[in-house]
């Protein structure tokens, strides 16, 4: 039986996917949680939030990400980064998941991906768990309830978790799967209760669709001055790196803290919600983002919490250092009500350096933003991947190498051309450790990266003096007022500088060796902007 809003003449039975029990179309938040709740699918906590875990899957796993090798996507498709499958082994599991959902209760949520109507796609998301529903009905936008009545999917999201691929079967890696199968507009996700897969698989699906159009999709943070959505600016980074953090500055209005488009109109948003790492986070610190954890409807994943006060512990990572609280964005009191900015003023780079060796910012020429945006370094944080429980080193090529379906350069050209079509001022911003590398220095302060940042966007920063870096040949300020000025000079913060300059090679030669995989598809000054 069905309830809930839906266009009569889109319905699941007419996608071809009949046969099962109850099937909820867009029901709203209250009926979400409720649902869950009887469902036995989480916790109900303070101010109303749902408290759920995630069991084994605590992070993306996105060695199990497949995308359908078909004669349309064969030579768009950059497969050193993408596991293919077969259209037999999907098809195969698409008959076996439609099988296995036979009889069961399921909840539908028909939304949108992308704040500019112009480019925007509609996603429909099929959910075993009522949680999930909630989840990604508050990640993606949402239609007004009058417009349901005439929806219909670009692309259709199937998320079953209870059930099992077959390798063997079903073209895949392990029991796990997430498929795209841009010819069939179908994602398919199996064996993993982990909510990010769904958001991520649109992130991916946006990043195949925009480029053709012209549009630079980013998995970035934006935010623009308030009453001056011409002055925008984007934060790129992978989880970790403090995108949603830094984007959340009261004193400037949020545009979105995770994904966005660069098109000839400005900065759009695709979501409707944020995806905020909880892990240590403070009242203090960040106020907005902790005062979400108590508001309706909130979902918190995997925090640990007093089972009689409901109190969370933010400092208790025992389930994962991955936690999050996933909300709608007007939870913060800031965010832009149309979620739209104009052409980035600045661009800002964002990485988390465990070696401790690159300064707290850094101003880039085009060609090096060009250059970092394709080396992508920081270091996975724990938690965010499976497996990783302490921070690695990494390059991800456009901060987000596994939602790229395309070659770094689709991207990168794209960038290079926004930017100097527009005038941004690119910068690098270390938000990882300084005085000695992960286990012997200290994270980058968070008033110190405030304070440069804030400098870096109302233009005062470009009045400093600069120093030329010697390992990485980018502009180093000075000196900036309210920020101690050892900490610009990384070098001096060590009690050895000679084991600082041994590092700092260390990380040049990382940088130089990573980067050999794109100097064949690149221009001379890009090559001259390569370190090492």
């Amino acid at each position: 039986m069905a309830f809930g809003r839906v266009n009569p003449k889109f319905r699941l039975e007419d996608q071809g996917i009949d046969g099962l029990g109850d099937v909820y179309y867009n029901l709203r938040e209250p009926a979400l949680v409720e649902a869950a709740l009887g469902n036995g699918e989480g916790t109900l906590g303070k101010g109303g939030a749902l408290l759920v875990t995630t069991g084994k899957y605590t992070g993306r796993s996105p060695k199990d990400k497949h995308v359908v090798k078909t004669p349309a996507v064969a030579d768009k498709i950059w497969w050193e980064n993408n596991a293919e499958m077969s259209p037999e082994g999907f098809d195969a599991l698409y008959a076996d998941m439609v099988a296995h959902m036979k009889g069961k209760k399921y909840y539908v949520q028909d939304l949108i991906g992308g704040a500019d109507p112009a480019h925007a796609i509609n996603v429909r998301v099929v959910s075993e768990l009522a949680w999930h529903n909630l989840f990604i009905r508050h990640l993606l936008r949402r239609p007004e309830l009058a417009e349901l009545e005439g929806y219909e999917a670009d692309f259709t999201i199937i998320n079953c978790p209870s059930f099992k691929a077959d390798p063997a079967k079903h073209d895949c890696r392990t029991d796990t799967v997430i498929a795209l199968n841009f010819d069939k507009k179908l994602i398919l996700i199996g064996g993993t209760e982990y909510a990010g897969e769904n958001k991520k698989s649109v992130f991916t699906l946006l990043n195949y669709l925009l480029p053709e159009k012209g549009i630079m999709p980013m998995h970035c943070s934006a935010n623009h001055a308030q009453g001056n959505p011409v002055d925008t600016a984007v934060f790129f980074g992978l989880s970790g790196t403090g995108k949603t953090t830094l984007s959340a500055d009261p004193n400037r209005t949020l545009i979105g803290d995770d994904e966005h488009g660069w098109s000839d109109r400005g900065t759009f948003n695709f979501e409707g919600g944020c995806y905020a790492k909880t892990i240590n986070l403070s009242a203090e610190a960040e106020p907005e983002i902790y005062a979400t954890t108590e508001k309706f409807g909130t979902v918190i994943e995997n925090m640990v919490f007093d089972p009689e006060t409901f109190e969370l512990d933010f400092d208790d990572d025992s389930l994962t250092a991955n936690m999050r609280a996933a909300y709608p964005l007007d939870y913060i009191s800031n965010a832009s009500e149309t979620a739209l900015g104009g052409h980035p003023k600045n661009v800002i780079m964002l990485t988390c350096d465990a070696f401790g060796v690159l300064p707290p910012i850094a101003r880039l020429t085009p060609a090096q933003a060009m250059y970092h945006f394709l080396s992508g370094f920081t270091s996975k944080v724990a938690g965010t991947e499976r497996g990783v429980t302490e921070p690695e080193p990494t390059f991800s090529t456009c901060f987000g190498a596994p939602f790229m379906p395309m070659r770094p350069e689709v991207y990168g050209n794209l960038l290079r051309a926004k930017i100097a079509k527009h005038g941004a001022t690119c910068w690098l911003v270390n938000t990882g450790w300084t005085g000695g590398a992960y286990g012997t220095g200290s994270r980058m302060p968070i008033k110190a990266t405030r304070a440069l940042l804030t400098a870096a966007l109302d233009g005062s920063l470009n009045e400093v003096e600069f120093r030329k870096d010697p390992n990485f040949g980018f502009d180093v300020p000075v000196a900036v007022p309210g920020v101690a000025e050892v900490l610009l000079d990384p070098r001096r913060t060590w009690d050895d500088p000679a084991a600082y300059d041994a590092q700092a090679q260390k990380l040049v030669a990382m940088f130089a060796n990573n980067f050999e995989q794109y100097v064949p598809y690149i221009d001379d000054d890009v090559k001259a902007a390569a370190i090492g």
